[in-house]
């Protein structure tokens, strides 16, 4: 039932993953490695007991105290990892001593601090700079320079920007002021990203890491496998859905790359496949995975506490371009194999999807209730926890059914947890953490019972470990989001892109597109939104793009940020398994995603594409027909772009057909006056050419 180690991995495909997951090894089997895995376990601990109400903190004391297990778990382990010497380990924990000194500071001194905002202390002074100064030491060993150094420019920003020459310059702050707005209070390193990191996204990481210990991954590889591995390029096919199914429950594009790729991007080299197309492939479906709900790698959580809004509304925005985007991809490889003739797998030696679903479908179950949860109005950190505790409970339900009778007595116990999981709805959580604690008592009396708690328990320091790069980017971007709020510095920016588009919008488009995928480079998709939304969102809603559209749009770009050069940081993380270099993964998984370019682009001009209402066509033809009407045209555009690119279609396309595909695709998308018109013209003219050119081959054959 249970699984820890990733489905069909060979262990000589490991890559080393040092550039790009410092955190990629496990807690080293050392005495500190041991220390640091224990101290790991208590911060999932805390983080539940807090998510439960079972400790009650002021939220301001919750955010502190996540970041100062931050800080504890990031220097040591990373110190660690990198076998650093006994003097720069002694140095690690000391610094993270000092965030953990921040955090019991502000907490001490909580109320006290809520009276003299804006008039601090010194030692108030003291204990800012250490946090800032641990927060972006932090950001740098663990994710590189990129980030600190764009967060450095704003906070500098901050303290000298007076001396700029207008209309760049501000007021000015002293060096007291900034440090009290950025150490205190909401809205510095403390602001709404950490408060996401702290109540959401935390518990959705744990909530993955727990399916995956149970087996979900197996799962999903095993219905991908039996229900497209068959097919023309199988293969490829398999990487597409088993990346999007594991982007439902995964918070990181590049850890979905090394998590499903080790299994499939060996079986596409296998199949005839190139090894930079199956990087690319794997890249670009790992990295879509961050736009398919439930999870959407946590943003869908920031958006809709930044924009104000239900998280079904951000859903329902993003279901249709997730669902074209993975379209889009299977497109893609389906006529890559065509043009190479990749056969499928045999049918006779591919697990069947119904008896893999048979066998573990009570996984699914945890997932289905968290959508449901949070598509009925419930908060994604009470749809969280009760994903969290399903799981645990099903997991340690499954260990303890396998040692009973099988048969009425096995029935009866799923039943009667089955009726305890339901009775949270009428008593509230603490009817599932009863059920968990009286299940962890009877597992811990059998030897099956006792491994299964391990696995439990190794899942809670795991998910701590794999939450620290996204919580220590949300800490430092915070600085970036209080610059704004201290200084209003995203004015600047926005009216230089409303001056813009009151010329072209799609200028303006293209401006807000190559700022997201610039900042992009290197920073992680969740930092990387907070910075553009906050800076391109306004001006893109003060051009008359509705709210979600904006945020959805600088939120694309950011995803693939990762797949563009020169940094395409998913696509390098793809290499050591791929064997080739990742700029060139990065070029054929810029080809693949071409769905994820033009998606926005027809949002904008057309928000019904994101269900959302607004634009010239649903005015003119009514909101149904105009989501219809979109949808078709996106695909359409989709499929021919494909065809050019690929330069396939029943037989090998040359170049005049390719151009005329390409033409035809962009007219569709670039929604002119007459542009739709043309571009239907253009894709009938190739349908018909490539058609006959495909019929004379046949008839040649």
């Amino acid at each position: 039932m249970l699984h820890d180690q990733t489905p069909h991995q060979a262990p000589e495909e490991q890559p080393d993953l040092g550039l790009h997951d410092p955190l990629a090894e496990s807690f080293p089997a050392t005495r500190e490695g041991r220390f640091l895995f224990w101290i790991a376990l208590v911060f999932s601990v805390f983080q539940i007991a807090t998510a439960a109400h079972i400790v009650d903190f002021a939220s301001q004391i919750v955010r502190a105290f996540h970041v100062g297990f931050l800080m504890l778990l990031t220097f040591p382990l990373i110190a660690l990892v990198r076998n650093a010497g006994p003097a720069m380990k002694g140095v690690a924990w000391i610094v993270g001593g000092l965030g953990v000194l921040v955090a019991f500071y502000q907490w001490y001194e909580y109320t006290e601090l809520l009276m003299r905002a804006g008039d601090p202390l010194e030692r108030d002074i003291v204990m800012g700079v250490i946090a800032l100064a641990t927060v972006f030491a932090a950001a740098w060993v663990i994710m590189g320079p990129a980030l600190p150094i764009i967060s450095g420019a704003f906070l500098a920003y901050c303290l000298f920007g007076e001396y700029l020459p207008a209309p760049f310059d501000h007021r000015g702050y002293d060096f007291a002021q900034v440090i009290d707005h950025m150490a205190y209070g909401t809205e510095g390193i403390y602001g709404i990203p950490i408060f996401v990191s702290s109540s959401f996204i935390f518990l959705f990481i744990l909530f993955g890491a727990f399916l995956e210990k149970a087996g979900m991954i197996q799962l999903f590889t095993d219905v991908s496998l039996g229900l497209v591995g068959h097919k023309r390029g199988g293969a490829a096919k398999v990487s597409v859905i088993s990346s999007g199914l594991m982007g439902t429950i995964s918070g990181s594009g590049v850890a979905n790359v090394v998590t499903t790729g080790q299994f499939t991007i060996p079986l596409m080299k296998k199949f005839g496949y190139r090894s930079a197309f199956a990087g690319g492939v794997e890249s670009t479906a790992s990295m879509g995975g961050q736009l398919m709900p439930p999870v959407m790698g946590a943003v869908a959580f920031i958006m809709a506490e930044t924009l104000g809004v239900e998280y079904y509304e951000v859903v329902q925005a993003a279901i249709i371009p997730a669902v074209l985007y993975f379209a889009s991809a299977f497109w893609m490889v389906h006529l890559e194999a065509g043009k190479h003739n990749l056969v499928g797998l045999p049918k006779d030696q591919l697990p069947s999807p119904m008896k893999a679903l048979k066998q573990q479908w009570f996984l699914v179950l945890p997932l289905l209730m968290l959508i449901y949860l949070l598509f009925s109005g419930y908060t994604p950190l009470f749809a969280g926890t009760v994903g969290l505790a399903l799981t645990v409970l099903l997991i340690l339900g499954g260990s303890i059914a396998l040692g009973l009778p099988a048969g009425v007595i096995r029935l009866m116990f799923w039943i009667g947890l089955g009726v305890v999981a339901a009775a949270f709805l009428q008593f509230g959580i603490m009817v599932i953490l009863a059920a968990v604690l009286a299940l962890i008592a009877w597992n811990a009396l059998s030897k099956g019972g006792r491994e299964t708690l391990v696995i439990c328990r190794d899942a809670l320091a795991e998910g701590a470990k794999t939450a620290l790069p996204v919580g220590v980017a949300c800490a430092v971007v915070g600085i970036i989001i209080g610059t704004m709020t201290l200084t209003g510095a995203a004015n600047t920016f926005g009216q230089f892109i409303v001056s813009v588009g009151q010329e072209s919008l799609f200028l303006s488009l293209v401006l807000t597109m190559i700022t997201c995928i610039v900042l992009g480079m290197g920073i992680p998709t969740i930092p990387n939104y907070i910075i553009t939304s906050s800076i391109a969102g306004p001006a893109l809603l003060e051009l008359g793009v509705p709210l979600i559209v904006s945020h959805m749009f600088v939120f694309y770009f950011g995803i693939l940020a990762d797949l563009t050069p020169p940094v395409a940081l998913a696509c390098f993380a793809a290499a050591p398994i791929a064997k080739e270099n990742g700029l060139k993964i990065s070029m054929e998984a810029i080809k693949v995603a071409a769905a994820g370019f033009v998606i926005p682009f027809m949002a904008v001009y057309t928000p019904a594409l994101m269900l959302q209402d607004g634009g010239a066509l649903a005015s003119e033809i009514g909101y149904v027909p105009a989501v219809i009407y979109i949808v078709a045209k996106t695909t359409l555009a989709i499929g021919l772009w494909g065809a050019a690119v690929i330069g396939f279609l029943g037989g090998p396309l040359g170049w005049p057909l390719r151009a005329l595909g390409m033409a035809a695709a962009f007219t569709l998308v670039a929604s002119l006056p007459l542009t739709d018109e043309i571009g239907f013209a253009l894709a009938a003219v190739f349908a018909f050419l490539a058609y006959r050119q495909m019929r004379a081959g046949m008839e040649a054959a």
